[in-house]
């Protein structure tokens, strides 16, 4: 019987390809991993008629661990994102995306270490949405100005953005157990609470609670989302671990991973009180798919996370060690990380040569 079984979901793009190397790097370093392939995307869209089929999910609550290759998500149309729906089905109601400066990116900043932890599951990203001119749309605003909410135009769509006391009290209890057990000092909040008082408002209201049972271990302060922006962009080492709200969350990472070179640097986790899928950041590619040129960096550090969390700490940290001694070497890197060093992409490698790469340090 191997020691771990995940589910192994490729996705599509380039999500098969830099999925392959995947495995073939954590293979190498020695894990015992069996691995349960599942399928979503748009291919099972075709065949079945849902991105996700009921069999991923199931595969995913069998082997409770499970790491997955991009999957597109259809802009403005089209069916929601796989990847907010996982959340959903399993709870998992974390997003943590680490923030790493690494050697030889050509990345803008070289002293960036943060932790994103985003809410999961609430504000706008819960999918309770009023397509415009619905009559559920037009009640919703006839109820808003009866209720003496505010006038809303007639021909509006509708998001709604719920944040309660019992989602905001266990992402900012997650995050400050993480800030324990992994060695760090501050945790930030994030919000908006000048402005949305009823909603991040509460966010706020209940991080300063959660924060005083954890007064002197972990140094807690609070921001307003557009001036910690800024902050990040000035004096990114004046942050550690943040929380967030899930809009913000999504929005902050993406900025925090352009200052380290990009969402082909920055892996990520979504992870609840019984399953955890691991995924990369950045989105599908479609445009390089079967071209054996992405970088797989992403992914790569996406299954390191994976491996913390199945207690496989030397195999992560090999892994680790590796990524980072290839890239600060530059010999072996993929267009995008030699297009920042030089402005030129010649003198690139594929992403199986990458991987390559790494299984030789290895």
């Amino acid at each position: 019987m191997p020691k771990h079984t995940v589910t192994l979901i490729p996705g599509d793009g380039i999500g098969p390809e830099i999925t392959a190397v995947m495995c073939r790097v954590v293979e190498a370093v020695g894990v015992d991993i069996a691995w349960e392939l599942a399928w979503a995307g748009t291919e099972m869209l075709e065949q079945t008629g849902s991105p996700l089929p009921t069999e991923t999910i199931e595969s995913i609550r069998r082997t409770k661990v499970a790491i997955k290759g991009p999957i597109t998500t259809p802009v403005g149309s089209g069916f929601r994102s796989v990847n907010v729906e996982l959340r959903k089905q399993l709870d998992l109601f974390v997003n943590l995306r680490p923030v790493l400066s690494l050697p030889g990116t050509g990345a803008r900043y070289d002293n960036v270490d943060i932790v994103i932890v985003r809410e999961n599951t609430e504000d706008l990203y819960a999918g309770v949405e009023f397509e415009q001119g619905t009559s559920a749309a037009l009640g919703l605003i006839d109820y808003c100005e009866r209720a003496g909410a505010g006038h809303i135009r007639a021909d509006s769509g509708l998001s709604i953005k719920p944040i309660s006391i019992s989602g905001s009290k266990r992402i900012v209890e997650w995050g400050f157990e993480y800030a324990l057990a992994n060695k760090r000092s501050k945790l930030t909040a994030i919000h908006k609470a000048n402005i949305q008082k009823f909603s991040d408002g509460l966010f706020l209201k209940v991080a300063r609670e959660v924060a005083q049972d954890f007064e002197g271990r972990i140094e807690f302060e609070d921001r307003i989302v557009d001036a910690a922006c800024m902050g990040l962009v000035m004096r990114p080492h004046e942050f550690d671990v943040m929380v967030l709200p899930n809009l913000y969350g999504d929005i902050v990472s993406d900025l925090c991973a352009g200052m380290v070179g990009g969402l082909g640097l920055a892996p990520g986790a979504n992870i609840g009180t019984e399953y955890a899928v691991f995924e990369p950041v950045h989105g599908s590619a479609p445009k390089y798919a079967g071209k054996d040129k992405a970088n797989p960096t992403a992914e790569l550090l996406t299954a390191v996370l994976m491996l913390r969390h199945l207690g496989e700490k030397d195999a992560a940290d090999r892994i680790m060690t590796a990524i980072t001694s290839v890239l600060a070497e530059g010999r072996f890197v993929t267009y995008d990380i030699k297009r920042s060093l030089t402005g030129s992409t010649a003198g690139s490698v594929g992403t199986v040569a990458f991987a390559e790469a790494l299984i030789n340090r290895l």
